[in-house]
C-alpha cells in the first residue's frame, strides 16, 4: 500500500466517525434527511405526516394572516399590529411544536448518529402534540355559540368517545390551550430523556 493509499484510507476511517455537517441545509433539507437516515418506522411516519400538517398549518395561517391584514386595510378589522402579532405567535406556537421531532431527528443523526429508541420517542411525543391540537379544540368549543344564525349547545356524543368528550367539555374553554401547551412540553420533555 503506497503512502497516497494509506492516507486516504485513514481520512475515510476518520471521517466515519465524525458528524456530517453538510448533510442538509435549512428547514426543508431535514425533511428528506431525517427519512432517509432514521431506522425508526414510527419516525418515516411521523416525518410524513408531521411534515404534511406542518405544511398545511403553515398555509393556513399565512392565508388567515393575508385576509387579517386586507381587513384590516380595508377598514373592517381591528388593530393592524395586535392582529399580524396574534397570528404570527399562534401558528408559531402550533406549527412550531409539529416540526420540531423531525428537525431534532435530523439534528441528531448529523451530530451523533442513528439511535432508533430517540427517533421513536421523539415520533411519539410529536404524533401525541397532533393528538392534543385536536382535543384542544374540542375542549375550546362553547357551551353556546352561534353558526350561521342558529344558535347551538353542545351535547356530548353518545358511545365509546362520551366519557373524553364529556371530560374535555369541562375544561373551561380558556384554559383548552394547556392541553397542546402541555404535549409540546412533551415533546421537549422526550428530547431532554432521551438524549
Amino acid at each position: 500500500m503506497t503512502d497516497s493509499e494509506a492516507a486516504t484510507a485513514a481520512t475515510a476511517a476518520g471521517d466515519a466517525g465524525a458528524p456530517d455537517d453538510d448533510a442538509y441545509s435549512g428547514l426543508f433539507g431535514a425533511f428528506p434527511y431525517a427519512f432517509r437516515r432514521t431506522d425508526s418506522r414510527l419516525c418515516k411516519l411521523y416525518v410524513v405526516v408531521g411534515g404534511l400538517l406542518g405544511g398545511l398549518l403553515a398555509l393556513f395561517f399565512g392565508l388567515a394572516l393575508v385576509v387579517q391584514v386586507f381587513n384590516t386595510l380595508s377598514g373592517t378589522g381591528g388593530t393592524f399590529t395586535f392582529s399580524r402579532a396574534f397570528f404570527l405567535l399562534i401558528g408559531l406556537f402550533v406549527v412550531g411544536p409539529v416540526l420540531a421531532p423531525v428537525l431534532l431527528v435530523a439534528r441528531r443523526h448529523r451530530r451523533s448518529g442513528s439511535d432508533p429508541r430517540y427517533d421513536r420517542l421523539l415520533a411519539a411525543s410529536g404524533g401525541l402534540f397532533l393528538v392534543s391540537l385536536y382535543l384542544g379544540i374540542i375542549a375550546s368549543i362553547p357551551p353556546q355559540f352561534v353558526l350561521d344564525g342558529e344558535t347551538i349547545t353542545r351535547t356530548p356524543p353518545s358511545g365509546l368517545l362520551a366519557p373524553l368528550v364529556a371530560v374535555l367539555y369541562a375544561i373551561p374553554s380558556v384554559a383548552s390551550v394547556l392541553i397542546p401547551l402541555a404535549a409540546a412540553a412533551g415533546i421537549y420533555g422526550a428530547h431532554r430523556y432521551a438524549r
